[in-house]
């Protein structure tokens, strides 16, 4: 069943009236939604308005709304991931993946392997933030994930508990993601960090070491960046 996010303010005496144009268009040109068809829009308090569409004009769309119920599609924790840059195709499908896979906020980091210039992924957010809500679309989650521009390690971990803090590295095998995973507080944010192509410097893992991260592995395998992504977020959502 199509979905559509909408404001709450588009919401009067029990109708929907959509007039944003790169909705409008979406809806009618894109999706081709005729008049009498039963559709849900999803508003940014996580309610799902199971909806028919009652009108269809050049400026705008009137719904009925027939029922609504509280979204369920989002996870019971607070996921969050940190992403190494990596290249266009690959960033672009991690992002996708880590929405899909219920990741609430992406952070994004330079690391000293990156395989790309760092003066091509400056002021990058706004484009990563339009994949992550298109992929959000998709999935049919209501909770909007959040996608920030380039800070650095620290910047990032002060965010978080140190122990709520796991390295996914091909390096090493301190933890299993089981392991790693037994002493997370489930009531606070999770972050999984994730390194580029080329995997975390020597300096890198010496600063997750100091600080006392947990270094957590995926097995034998060595992953392509967007599949190790995949993986130890799904690894994370099974064991919490």
């Amino acid at each position: 069943m199509p979905h559509f996010l909408i404001s709450k303010n588009s919401i009067e005496n029990n109708k929907i009236i959509i007039n944003d144009k790169e909705l409008l268009c979406h809806i009618v040109q894109s999706l081709r939604v005729k008049a009498g068809e039963v559709v849900k829009f999803i508003d940014e308090n996580e309610n799902v308005y199971f909806s028919e569409i009652e009108s269809i004009s050049k400026k705008e769309i009137m719904a009925k709304i027939l029922k609504s119920e509280k979204s369920e599609r989002r996870l019971n924790f607070n996921l969050c991931v940190l992403i190494s840059v990596l290249k266009q195709e690959a960033m672009h499908l991690a992002i996708e993946n880590a929405v899909q896979l219920g990741a609430k906020e992406i952070y994004t980091v330079y690391s000293d392997n990156a395989s790309v210039k760092k003066d091509l992924i400056l002021n990058k957010a706004e484009k990563w933030q339009k994949i992550g809500t298109e992929s959000f679309k998709q999935c049919e989650r209501a909770d909007m994930p959040k996608v920030f521009d380039i800070l650095k390690f620290d910047e990032i971990f002060s965010k978080f508990k140190k122990e709520n803090i796991l390295v996914f590295a091909e390096k090493y095998d301190e933890f299993s993601v089981k392991e790693a995973c037994l002493n997370l507080d489930k009531n606070e944010k999770i972050l999984a960090v994730f390194g580029p192509e080329g995997g975390f410097s020597e300096k890198e893992f010496e600063y997750f070491k100091n600080e006392n991260i947990k270094l957590v592995t995926l097995g034998k395998l060595i992953l392509k960046a967007p599949n190790a992504i995949t993986a130890g977020l799904f690894g994370v959502i099974q064991n919490v």
